[in-house]
Order: C-alpha cells, then sequence, then structure tokens
C-alpha cells in the first residue's frame, strides 16, 4: 500500500497567480520561471492528519522489533529505486521551485546517497556496557523513540528528505511525512517510493500547508518533531512540543558570515564568496549571508565579487556563464528585493544586481552591495536570496568580531592563511559548523547542531540518529537462589 496524497500534476497555460495558493482544500503550484501550472494536489484534512498518525502508533512495534539490518536492506532498496526515478523527482523539483535540473539531479543523487550511509550504519549503532558489581552487569540500550513526525524544506527537498527520514527508519521509528507546500509533488512522489518499500504503516505522506505541519506538531501522538525550515516556524514547535513532550529537532534559518583576511588571494575569495552566496539563487540554509572583508584586499575582492556576480544568468549554457534558476515564488523575491532596498536607503552602494525584472518570473539577479552596516536587515536577517552584502573592516580582530555578533547560529566561514586566526575562529565563534577556506563542502555522515535562533538537535550522521532514539539502561544482577 502506498500511503500519500499525490495526484498527476496538469499542465495550463500561464496566469498571474501566486506560486503557491491554498483553495477549496487544495495546493495550487506554478512554475517561477512562468507562472505556469505545475499542478494540484489536495491538501491533508485533519482526518488525514488523525490517520496517519494512528497508522504510524500501530506499526511502530513491530518496525522496532525488525531487526536492523533488514531495516538497512530495506533502505538500500529505496535509495536504488529513488536513483531510478531521479529524472522524475528532479524535474518536479525543477519546475516547482525553479532550481536548476542538474542541481536537483544532484539533490536527488546526495538523498539516496545518504540512505545508503544510514542502511550501513544503523546495524552499529552503538550501545555500551557499564562495569559495576563483579556479579552485576550494566547495559545502555538505544531504543527508537517511536513515531517521527518529518516536516522538510523546498530548498532542497530531496536530500533534506532522505536525512531526517533515513535516520528516522534506520533507527526503527516511523514516520509521518509533509513535504513543504512549495514542492508538495516532489515531496508526495519521494512518500511513495518510500512507503512502497517498507510495511504499511510506517511511512505516511502527507500534502498541506502551514496548518497541517500545526496539527502534526501539536499531536501527543508524535515522540519527535523533525523540522528544518524557518525560524518563526522553529519557534512555534518549539513551543508545541514544550506542551506535548516530543523532543523537537530544528534547522531554522541562519545569518552565516564570511570573514576574509588580508593573506588569502582576493580573487579565488570572491569565487569562494560568489559560489556561498548565489548557489541555489542563495537558497541555501548555509548560503553566505554577510561579508566581511579586510580593507587591505578589499577592492580586488570587491571587483572580483562583481565579476563573478555577472556571469550567473537565468539559465544559460553560454560559454563562461553560469546558470542561476528563479527564486522560489515572487513573494519570496519581493521579501529578498526588501531586503537590498532597505539597505541601500540606509546608505549602501548596489554594484550589480538590486532589480526586480519584469514579466511572470521570480528571478532575481545575483546582486552585490558594499557600505552594508550592522543595523541593516541583510547584515542582520536570513535574505536567503542571491545577495551577496559586504562590510570592509580594518583587520581579523574587527571581522571577527561583527561575525561572533548575532542571534543566529548555524555555520561561518574564514578564509585565511594564519593557522592562528583558524583557530580562533573555530574557539570563538559561536555556531554548529565552522568551515575554513571553503565555503561548502564535508565529509560523508558528516553533522552540525545549530545553535540559537538556528534552531536545536543534531543534522545528519551517527548523531542524528543517536537524536532518533532513547537510551534505557538494564541492570541486571544474580538472584538468592532457593536452598
Amino acid at each position: 500500500m502506498v500511503e500519500s496524497t499525490r495526484t498527476a500534476p496538469t499542465a495550463a497555460t500561464a496566469a498571474e497567480v501566486p506560486s503557491v495558493r491554498e483553495a477549496s482544500g487544495d495546493l495550487t503550484v506554478v512554475d517561477p520561471r512562468d507562472g505556469t501550472l505545475v499542478g494540484r494536489l489536495p491538501a491533508a484534512t485533519a482526518a488525514d492528519v488523525d490517520a496517519a498518525l494512528d497508522r504510524a502508533r500501530r506499526a511502530r512495534a513491530q518496525w522496532a522489533r525488525t531487526p536492523a539490518a533488514e531495516r538497512g536492506a530495506a533502505l538500500r532498496t529505496i535509495a536504488r529505486v529513488l536513483r531510478d526515478n531521479e529524472e522524475n523527482l528532479a524535474r518536479l523539483n525543477s519546475r516547482e521551485t525553479g532550481r536548476p535540473l542538474a542541481e536537483a539531479r544532484e539533490g536527488v543523487e546526495a538523498g539516496a546517497g545518504t540512505l545508503e550511509q544510514y542502511a550501513e550504519i544503523g546495524p552499529l549503532h552503538r550501545g555500551r556496557s557499564l562495569v559495576g558489581d563483579w556479579s552485576a552487569t550494566d547495559v545502555m540500550v538505544a531504543e527508537p523513540r517511536g513515531v517521527v513526525v518529518a516536516l522538510t524544506p523546498w530548498n532542497d527537498p530531496v536530500a533534506v528528505s532522505c536525512g531526517l527520514v533515513g535516520a528516522a527508519l534506520a533507527t526503527g521509528n516511523t514516520v509521518v511525512y509533509k513535504a513543504s507546500e512549495r514542492a508538495p509533488h516532489t515531496g508526495a512522489l519521494f512518500a511513495e517510493i518510500v512507503a512502497a518499500g517498507l510495511p504499511q504503516g510506517v511511512l505516511t505522506g502527507l500534502t498541506g500547508g502551514g496548518e497541517v505541519g500545526v496539527a502534526l506538531a501539536e499531536d501527543p501522538r508524535a515522540d519527535v518533531v523533525a523540522h528544518v525550515g524557518s525560524t518563526a516556524a522553529g519557534a512555534s514547535i518549539r513551543a508545541a512540543t514544550a506542551r506535548t513532550g516530543a523532543k523537537a529537532l530544528l534547522e531554522n534559518g541562519g545569518n552565516d558570515p564570511l570573514v576574509v583576511d588580508a593573506d588569502v588571494d582576493p580573487v579565488w575569495a570572491a569565487e569562494q564568496a560568489a559560489l556561498g552566496s548565489f548557489a541555489n539563487s542563495g537558497q541555501i540554509c548555509t548560503s553566505v549571508e554577510r561579508i566581511y572583508v579586510h580593507r587591505a584586499v578589499a577592492d580586488r575582492f570587491v571587483e572580483a565579487l562583481v565579476e563573478q556576480a555577472a556571469r550567473r544568468v537565468p539559465e544559460s549554457a553560454a560559454a563562461g556563464e553560469i546558470a542561476m534558476g528563479p527564486l522560489v515564488d515572487r513573494r519570496h523575491r519581493e521579501a529578498v528585493h526588501a531586503h537590498v532596498e532597505q539597505a541601500v536607503q540606509a546608505g549602501a552602494t548596489c554594484l550589480i544586481g538590486g532589480e526586480m525584472p519584469g514579466g511572470l518570473s521570480a528571478y532575481y539577479p545575483a546582486t552585490v552591495l558594499t557600505g552594508c552596516t550592522d543595523g541593516m536587515a541583510v547584515m542582520r536577517e536570513e535574505t536567503f536570496g542571491p545577495v551577496a552584502p559586504v562590510q570592509v573592516v580594518d583587520g581579523f580582530d574587527q571581522g571577527l568580531a561583527e561575525a561572533v555578533r548575532d542571534r543566529y547560529g548555524l555555520a561561518a566561514t574564514v578564509l585565511t592563511a594564519s593557522m592562528e586566526h583558524a583557530q580562533r575562529a573555530c574557539r570563538e565563534l559561536p555556531v554548529g559548523t565552522v568551515k575554513v577556506n571553503a565555503v561548502f563542502g564535508g565529509a560523508p555522515g558528516g553533522a552540525a547542531q545549530p545553535r540559537g535562533a538556528s534552531g536545536q538537535g543534531f543534522g545528519y550522521g551517527p548523531e542524528l540518529m543517536d537524536e532518533m532514539t532513547t537510551v534505557k539502561v538494564l541492570h541486571m544482577g544474580l538472584p538468592k537462589q532457593l536452598g
């Protein structure tokens, strides 16, 4: 039984409609490139939410008893089917969110790889014994928490879903899964594929907007609520789980800084900054959101950063150019542009970009701002668009101090040739991940633990499996025998 609410996307001509609209219980999604209809899906009702949680509760005991090696085998099979459906998933992702097709394919491949990692490490998930009295044994055993509600984002829907769902399933939990209403077709197909490879009730997919996510997060039948998305939604989930007693795992945005030291090649540093600021149109949780560049290299750095921005063009394949898709929808584009306008009105200079194209597309150009200061929204809030705001600093100490002053705590990058500066950055930046001399990257199976307004709990890796389990301590002594 495939437990999801997906229906086939339907075609339509371009229309002046929002990218996601809820009407008569349906989600209507349009392509942010041109406003053409991607499709309509029915939103889950209160009865659907109730039934999904009941199915998950009924299935949890048997799935928890399933040997870890068998659960791993199921994940390996699901990973293979995801790869078989890579093109379908990538095209849905691209149409719903505007993500370039090549990047969407990479997301599916990354997700399949994550499932395979959990298939391997699931059977090895930790427990330990404690030495006490010679006649007794203490054993700490990891057990599944029960029902995991997984609420996933639109910006990398398959890869992120595989992380949360894979860790939950590998450790013996059942899952109720809801994808973002901005990528519901991608999420629904993902749910179908995963559910088809599992016993009935182990994973149920639901489609809907924020109200469905709220209903799931507030239900006391959920033992874990795992959410990747906005800071506001994360705060709501924290409050809900405080009432129900469920564990909250949250990755909720960031305002990641990039500090450029005086002793690095400014052209290379600009390439790193452009990658961090403009990849996926700036719609990555760990995108570079604010840049602090040493005055000694600032002029050449900014010049090269503008050159990099000029190479980013809409869906182009010309030599020397880099394809950049639109933002997820025009509503989000308006929010990004508002940050840019506010910065310019407050004294920043826009060197390239910063203009809203006409037509139905949600495209926004790669934008470079200089003269930025602490009070500007582009420096203090998550813009989540292809905007590179630059502040020139007089030294590494000032750059690091500015990077530290922030309510978010997801990640940060430092470009430096100084081992001392790299060590200081690692120690002083209050974030889950510090990257030295590379804005992206990381070993397979690596984990991150956001802080502050960016969330709580580990994401990915063996540590996420720890989050999905609870520990029972078993003390076994010897009985006193008769006679």
